[in-house]
């Protein structure tokens, strides 16, 4: 019993000595949460960055673009990713706590409006598809599909990309109360693939199979054009993104508390660097321009 006693004293000191060890590994770890659009692409970028780096640990995690930006204000991580523009309430609530958020562009998206395969629509204008997501245009039949009710697959309030198309596509009004609410980009899109009258909205890098490089099988992109009377422009030419043609384009983000340092710092400059940005266009998104650049240079210093 005593030699017992002896062991359990002995493996508590041990696990009291390691306990501030674990602690510490913990803080030094970098803790990056947010976007659903940007986490499959910032954990490659994570996992690039610790194979030239295995002394700076990084976590990433998605959750929404509000859940990032919540988890920056209260300290739960050190970068937060978000496909949208902070709120104004968000930025008034981070100096409140004494958090001042400095933004970085890490890449461009062109949101891709997406059907199932055999839909036979090709194109759309902003205001068919704002009048869709309103719950305004029920059925194919009104935009020159065929005669069958529309079915609409979005993302949940805390996504950025459920704001930006409210913000942007929808004029600032509600979506229909018909439209499912999906956790993340790729339950949209098997989602629609299974559903012949599906329609939904996911980043520009989720579309695109890795093998073959063209969209994936099932699916569809439609070209969108800016109203009736302009052309309609696909998503997937980076041209089209660049010249403002594709009307449906984001800048994708991280924010950080403050000026970064030390391996937080690294992170982002190997993001916005040369072999980031060739690993963003591999992934399926678009690379940054000389405007966000300086503007993330801004934010270094």
């Amino acid at each position: 019993m005593k030699i017992k006693l002896a062991i359990l004293l002995g493996l508590i000191i041990v696990g009291l000595m390691l306990a501030p060890q674990a602690t510490q590994a913990q803080k030094k770890m970098i803790q990056v949460k947010g976007s659903d659009t940007l986490v499959n692409l910032v954990q490659i970028l994570a996992e690039e960055f610790m194979n030239k780096n295995p002394q700076t640990p990084i976590a990433v995690l998605g959750g929404g673009s509000g859940t990032g930006i919540s988890g920056l204000i209260n300290g739960t991580c050190h970068i937060a990713d978000h496909s949208r523009e902070w709120k104004q309430s968000e930025i008034s609530q981070a100096w409140e706590k004494g958090v001042k958020p400095r933004f970085f562009v890490i890449g461009v998206d062109g949101l891709s409006i997406i059907v199932n395969g055999s839909n036979p629509i090709e194109k759309l204008t902003m205001d068919q598809v704002g009048a869709i997501y309103r719950g305004e245009i029920k059925n194919w039949k009104a935009v020159g599909g065929a005669d069958a009710p529309i079915s609409l697959y979005g993302r949940q309030s805390n996504s950025g990309t459920y704001v930006f198309l409210q913000e942007h596509v929808l004029k600032n009004k509600n979506y229909s109360p018909d439209m499912k609410e999906m956790n993340g980009n790729a339950q949209i899109i098997e989602s629609v693939m299974q559903d012949q009258a599906g329609i939904g909205y996911v980043g520009v890098g989720y579309v695109v199979d890795k093998d073959t490089g063209k969209v994936r099988k099932g699916l569809k992109v439609l070209n969108i054009s800016k109203d009736a009377q302009s052309e309609a422009f696909s998503p997937l030419e980076k041209a089209n993104i660049d010249s403002g043609n594709y009307p449906v384009a984001r800048a994708l983000y991280q924010a950080t508390n403050g000026k970064p340092s030390g391996g937080v710092a690294d992170f982002i400059r190997f993001e916005v660097g040369p072999e980031g940005q060739k690993i963003v266009e591999r992934e399926g998104f678009f690379t940054i321009g000389a405007a966000h650049q300086e503007n993330n240079e801004k934010n270094f210093k």
